[in-house]
């Protein structure tokens, strides 16, 4: 077998315009099939995609025997129970972030993965799959900027539509969960460790009853990180590292363009320095490492416990917002 079959559970934007196209650039994955609740959508989809298979409903795509990997990029809320549903049907899933909406429902994740020791689940976290990374973190791994001290990231932007999932708390919208998320794995990510303690500040839309505006502080044992993200801001994202003897810009952190470069800047006692790479697509890359962890039977990149100790964190800046105070995760 060479490539992994792929069902899509739903016609959401971030499939059909990113990750759908991005996946049937690799080598290692075939896209199968789609599902929506609404079979025409699902016809389009396919159709504007060349996808073989449309489906009118999630149940009929999980019953496909054909199918071997589930990408699930509906709304929050069903981000598990879809989940769980595949695996039930033998299918392993590439979830779109977060995995859940709390660390209770990861948690449950986590409990019922056990019983399906040879299916795979990943937390769709393709920012981590981008070359910058790679170099970042040798970068910082060299102590290029000596020790690192402070992570700052940024991540906004402006969205006042009220049929938009990301403005229903119904179902899990929210800018914390929806783009803070990626603010927190960043940290995460570069210091290579959990924080201790976090503090955080929430601004709820007294509409929509979501989280417009979130910021953090987050305590590590080496020293400590900050964003701010936003869903009624002008759009912004960017990062930077600073370290006891330099700093690092990263221009493009979380959804660099794919058809031109993006660089990072690193400010040292030596001088400015730009380092650049070329414009790629990291859902071909995300894709295709899930898919060859499925060909090769391998540990998938980012396992479930990486997106459990994220919720915690998630879960942790929520409390310290309402108890007004810092929290210990």
């Amino acid at each position: 077998m060479t490539k992994v079959r792929w069902g899509i559970l739903s016609t959401a934007r971030i499939g059909v315009d990113r990750v759908i196209p991005g996946m049937q650039k690799g080598m290692l994955s075939e896209i199968l099939a789609i599902a929506s609740r609404d079979g025409e959508k699902a016809r389009r989809a396919a159709q504007r995609l060349g996808i073989p298979k449309a489906y009118g409903s999630y149940e009929e795509l999980l019953a496909d025997k054909e199918i071997q990997a589930i990408y699930n990029p509906l709304p929050n809320h069903l981000h598990i129970p879809l989940t769980l549903e595949s695996l039930k049907q033998g299918k392993h899933v590439l979830c779109e972030k977060p995995i859940g909406v709390n660390s209770r429902e990861v948690k449950s994740l986590q409990k019922s993965l056990k019983k399906y020791p040879r299916l795979k689940v990943m937390e769709a976290f393709m920012y981590r799959f981008h070359p910058q990374w790679e170099k970042i973190r040798g970068l910082i791994r060299d102590k290029v900027l000596g020790e690192v001290r402070h992570i700052h990231a940024v991540f906004t932007y402006h969205n006042i539509n009220p049929t938009d999932i990301r403005n229903r708390a119904d179902i899990g919208g929210g800018g914390l969960l929806d783009i803070g998320c990626y603010c927190i794995s960043l940290a995460r990510f570069l210091y290579g460790s959990e924080p201790q303690r976090a503090c955080g500040s929430i601004g709820i839309d007294p509409g929509f009853k979501t989280d417009r505006l979130a910021s953090a502080i987050l305590e590590f044992g080496q020293g400590t990180a900050s964003f701010t993200c936003a869903t009624q801001a002008s759009p912004s994202q960017r990062a930077e590292v600073f370290g006891s003897s330099g700093r690092m810009e990263i221009q493009f952190p979380f959804t660099p363009p794919l058809d031109q470069p993006t660089k990072i800047v690193v400010h040292t006692g030596s001088g400015r320095h730009e380092i650049q790479f070329e414009g790629c697509d990291q859902y071909t890359l995300q894709g295709e490492s899930f898919s060859r962890a499925i060909l090769n039977d391998t540990p998938v990149p980012t396992p479930l416990e990486d997106a459990a100790a994220n919720m915690k964190v998630i879960d942790g800046i929520v409390k310290s917002s309402r108890e007004k105070a810092w929290v210990r995760l």
